[in-house]
């Protein structure tokens, strides 16, 4: 089997394997990893790596540990406090050797669930990847008690799932420790044999997923196959494959496939044209003029305030809206950047004079050309 890596690709990295098992970050296996994004973006990729460990990297800093708070939530939140910007800077220091920039966004599962917040963060991802910089992502586990306490988030593998997601990208590659998928836990059984290729994530599959044998990190198989499943349903591929191996990741971008294969059940771009366009969502109707139009079908950019003429219909910022011509013609449909108010305070000006106008921006755009469909 061959695999096509894509341009956008979403690489989860778990707290196992940045610290080797260990109590502390393996420099060495982080320098590793930091040279295998670089050769992957002087291929042109955009990447985007969703990192753990920052609970990890706080324990070596403190290096002290109150008496009955080892094991609490809140002392968790400490530790990944402290340790956040430890990892960001490991981080820093790796990809700078390579005069590379980076960013860092911090999420919770309302970020990607708020219909504002899914707008602001898919905004900043793609933006910083046409930038060419590398976003590391991480769980605010300050904040998010459901990712340390009983109600886990998964280790940042749903993270990953939900990001994968968020800016469409063509492939989720989640390094562990393990191989992939077996038929049982190879280090309980070593006749298991490896599941190469998954086509569909049913009862079968999710009962062979067992529980994680390591104390650093809190995701095991379990939460890899619904991460699998969540972003196999939104249209991208998802491998699991053993990040320790050498040049893994450049491996899977040269088309090989090592570990276990979860096929996307759908095209992504399918299922985000069905969603658009279905109507079901339509909150309102933006009217162009002929200019904007005959952009448009060029394929020229984004939606911007000078060619709107009108706008009906109540709609908020995040929700989609229909962009029609002067005579009721459907011709794309998006997300509106701003809310339908907005944009009849902004129509027919140019960009730079929003902020004026408004007292605030959010971007040049009333449409972004990340999320609009045309006909």
């Amino acid at each position: 089997m061959r695999l096509v890596s894509g341009n956008r690709l979403v690489i989860k990295v778990g707290t196992t394997l940045l610290t080797s098992g260990k109590d502390h970050l393996d420099l060495s296996m982080m320098a590793g990893l930091v040279e295998q994004v670089v050769e992957l973006h002087s291929r042109g990729k955009e990447i985007i790596l969703v990192s753990s460990g920052a609970v990890a990297a706080g324990r070596e800093k403190l290096r002290r540990r109150p008496p009955g708070e080892q094991g609490s939530t809140s002392f968790k939140q400490v530790l990944a406090s402290i340790g956040q910007s430890h990892l960001m800077s490991t981080y820093d220091t790796l990809f700078s050797r390579h005069d590379i920039t980076i960013a860092q966004a911090l999420l919770t599962r309302d970020c990607v669930t708020d219909r504002a917040g899914y707008l602001n963060a898919r905004n900043t991802l793609l933006s910083l990847c046409e930038m060419g910089v590398i976003c590391v992502v991480n769980e605010n586990d300050v904040v998010a008690v459901e990712e340390l306490g009983e109600h886990r988030f998964g280790d940042n593998d749903t993270l990953s799932a939900m990001v994968a997601n968020l800016v469409d990208a063509d492939l989720l590659v989640i390094l562990t420790d393990t191989g992939g998928l077996y038929t049982a836990d190879p280090r309980l059984h070593p006749d298991a044999e490896l599941m190469s290729r998954i086509e569909v994530i049913d009862e079968t599959i999710e009962a062979v997923a067992g529980g994680t044998l390591n104390s650093q990190g809190i995701g095991g198989m379990s939460t890899k196959i619904e991460a699998a499943k969540l972003a196999t349903c939104s249209g991208v591929d998802v491998l699991i494959a053993n990040g320790r191996e050498p040049n893994i990741l450049l491996r899977v971008d040269d088309g090989e496939v090592t570990g276990t294969l979860f096929v996307a059940t759908g095209s992504k771009l399918e299922s985000r044209k069905r969603w658009m366009l279905s109507g079901l969502a339509c909150q309102g109707r933006v009217v162009i003029d002929a200019g904007a139009v005959r952009a448009m079908k060029r394929g020229a950019g984004s939606l911007l305030p000078a060619g709107v003429v009108e706008v009906t219909g109540s709609f908020r910022r995040g929700d989609i809206v229909d962009v029609v011509t002067v005579d009721g013609s459907r011709i794309a449909t998006g997300i509106a950047n701003y809310s339908s108010e907005d944009v009849e305070r902004i129509r027919g000006q140019h960009s730079n004079q929003i902020a004026d106008l408004l007292g605030y921006s959010y971007g040049d755009e009333i449409v972004h050309r990340n999320n609009m469909v045309v006909l």
